[in-house]
């Protein structure tokens, strides 16, 4: 299961990012990404360029919770060359504007609201979109599984699992925080998880005071 480090907390991106992404850089992890708030564009854009240098592959999630704010952030995505969007929900739209390019896109199913945000949605409700968005052409979904409201948190993801098949891409956001929930998203059949703040503030492994450590000890947990 792939692990994407998120170069952010509580639900933005750190005003520090380029800093700590050259802290990190020796660790070689494959999958980094960041949200579109917390920092400016131009911040954006060379995270984007020294963390494909780096051989990662390229992230931007849409947390802004505005129709206008989400489709403008999908266009930056584009125009800064990342290489996997995710979130958002007005999928029709922002498949518009990264369909034509290499931009994969994997939107957010359920019904997200707020921010930092929550997830509401039945596993059956789960299961449609994804199949639905799998027909439109996005390469999976960002699940808020551990953001639920109105299920159980694995439900959601074995759920998602199904309506993905074989061929979309599964990926879970949003206090992914211990070994345990790490074990149980892979046993309930997701691809990739992602982790922000639990490792800038320690408590994935609550022992231990440094990034570098904090991010060891997650690649571990998902071998």
């Amino acid at each position: 299961m792939d692990f994407i480090f998120m170069l952010t907390r509580q639900d933005q991106t750190v005003t520090d990012c380029l800093e700590v992404f050259e802290e990190i850089r020796p660790l070689g992890l494959r999958h980094v990404g960041f949200k579109d708030v917390g920092v400016d564009r131009g911040t954006l854009q060379r995270l984007t360029r020294a963390i494909k240098d780096s051989g990662a592959i390229s992230y931007l999630e849409v947390v802004s919770t505005s129709r206008e704010a989400a489709l403008n952030s999908a266009r930056i995505a584009v125009e800064i060359g990342i290489d996997r969007l995710l979130g958002g929900t007005d999928v029709a739209e922002i498949m518009k504007i990264v369909g034509p390019t290499g931009t994969a896109y994997y939107p957010f199913p359920g019904k997200p609201v707020g921010h930092p945000t929550k997830l509401g949605g039945t596993p059956q409700q789960i299961e449609e979109h994804c199949r639905s968005f799998l027909a439109m052409g996005c390469a999976g979904v960002d699940l808020l599984a551990y953001r639920a409201t109105e299920a159980e948190p694995i439900e959601l993801v074995k759920a998602a699992r199904r309506g993905l098949g074989r061929e979309g891409y599964l990926i879970c956001a949003g206090s992914v925080d211990s070994p345990m929930r790490i074990q149980a998203l892979k046993q309930a059949g997701c691809n990739a998880f992602t982790i922000g703040s639990a490792a800038f503030d320690g408590s994935f492994s609550t022992r231990k005071g440094r990034l570098a450590n904090q991010l060891k000890d997650i690649v571990a947990a998902a071998a």
